[in-house]
């Protein structure tokens, strides 16, 4: 197929071969999928033609402000991951029944003693494993938790942990689809009809909702329900909530509630991974906030791969053959991650995103929500990990915005916001989330911001 450049046109034939192929690919959106066909990439710029309209068939130019669900981080045919390709498919395929020296030479890299995230997770007290999502990566964190309070030998709880059948997760929070983690999940749309986990005693899981960020309502329920408490999972930014940043000292205070009740702390940081200005946003001004099991994903891809990484205490472990998997960390993923990561830092990337994202937020505060004060209310974020609540009347009219926005030449995603929440807390609505790859320079993110700003100048001159 001949890809003609931006403000050219498909063949015809050409058009009506992608809208074929994109009808064989099941529709998860329930007919809201978007009518756009991205032909070829590099960096930040997407050429992608519409299947629908009146410019069906033409090549748009479209920066990328969403980097694939948050996961490339390098952008598109980022070099660096180039002879990492190479070296990864060299080095064989085993599976985590053997050794690898591409997987030895990325966790020595990572948690050997000078490692990048020793201070963090120091070899002698962490152990790692590779998945190949987040979804399974916090399912497998579930298992340690579960595995945790039983008796491998008596197959029964274990002495003192029998009461301890609860799990804390927040309102809002997003951990997967999974069968193991949709119980994690509190809105209705998410787990009716479907299977849950049995709840009967001594084994069954009970889940415990609060509202996210609320110091109060935290100190409340360890104080009632900590001795219940297995667990808690948190993402230590709400993604699909609608960015929700919890306020300065929250994270640490919930780390040191869990350890005075001998309750896990397991962080979902597959969203949050380098994304906020730090490696991990399990972080402030103290330092490593401490957890018991931390699973990354998304960016640790570098959109070139999907995987994921279960980081736990090495107390922490699973029954024989209890935690097998046929992607554990093979060669050509720790290949492509190694280099990745190696260039992140070495080209400062990550801390980048830390100031440059505090002057995104202030160009989406000034030209978008003071702009468009009937459509959007507020940016939140930190780092490259920002989002724009809409308003209820702007989240009615949520698909024609984005189709604005592509053809005015930018991809940003809607996050579904945390709805309706407990305890008198406002409603929060659907925002949009600009999360641009970390190779995104100033000059990029004020293109961004620009286009957004048009494409919901011409959603409000459409009208209704």
């Amino acid at each position: 197929m001949r890809t003609p450049a931006p403000g050219g046109s498909l063949a015809p034939a050409d058009l009506e071969r992608l809208r074929a192929g994109q009808a064989l690919q099941m529709d998860h959106y329930g007919g809201g999928r978007l009518p756009f066909v991205s032909l070829q990439a590099r960096g930040l710029v997407q050429h992608m033609v519409p299947l629908e309209g009146e410019s069906a068939g033409q090549v748009l130019e479209v920066l990328d402000a969403s980097g694939g669900y948050a996961s490339a981080c390098l952008g598109a045919a980022h070099p660096c991951l180039q002879p990492a390709f190479r070296e990864g498919l060299e080095r064989g395929y085993v599976t985590d029944e053997l050794g690898s020296l591409e997987r030895t030479l990325l966790l020595e890299e990572l948690f050997g003693p000078g490692g990048r995230w020793a201070d963090r997770f120091p070899g002698g007290e962490y152990h790692a494993s590779g998945r190949n999502s987040g979804s399974e990566g916090l399912e497998l964190a579930l298992r340690l938790v579960l595995e945790s309070g039983f008796d491998r030998r008596r197959l029964t709880a274990k002495v003192g942990r029998e009461a301890r059948r609860t799990v804390l997760a927040f309102e809002g929070a997003w951990h997967g689809w999974t069968g193991g983690l949709v119980p994690l999940l509190n809105r209705r749309h998410y787990r009716l009809g479907l299977p849950l986990p049995g709840t009967e005693p001594p084994f069954g899981l009970d889940v415990a909702f609060l509202p996210f960020g609320e110091a109060a309502l935290l100190e409340r329920f360890f104080a009632e329900q900590g001795s219940k408490l297995s667990a808690v999972i948190v993402e230590p930014i709400q993604g699909d909530a609608g960015i929700l940043v919890p306020p300065p000292g929250y994270l640490r205070r919930l780390a040191a509630l869990c350890r005075e009740h001998d309750v896990l702390l397991v962080a979902d940081e597959v969203l949050t991974f380098a994304k906020t200005g730090r490696f991990f946003a399990m972080t402030d001004e103290e330092g490593p906030i401490p957890t018991d099991v931390t699973v990354i994903g998304k960016s640790l891809g570098m959109g070139a791969v999907s995987t994921s990484m279960v980081i736990a205490r090495r107390e922490l472990t699973v029954r024989p053959s209890g935690a097998v998997s046929t992607s554990d960390l093979r060669p050509l993923t720790c290949a492509l991650m190694r280099s990745g990561l190696r260039y992140l830092a070495e080209e400062r990337l990550i801390e980048r995103a830390g100031a440059l994202g505090t002057e995104l937020r202030e160009r989406l505060r000034r030209d978008v929500v003071e702009a468009f004060p009937a459509l959007f209310q507020e940016v939140r974020g930190q780092g490259y990990m920002n989002g724009v609540e809409l308003t209820e009347r702007a989240s009615h009219g949520l698909s024609r915005l984005r189709q604005r926005l592509l053809e005015a030449g930018v991809f940003v995603e809607f996050m579904a916001g945390a709805g309706r929440r407990s305890h008198g807390l406002r409603y929060l609505f659907p925002a949009m989330r600009v999360a641009p790859p970390l190779i995104a320079n100033d000059e990029d993110l004020r293109r961004i911001v620009e286009r957004i700003r048009e494409g919901t100048r011409r959603f409000v001159e459409a009208g209704p």
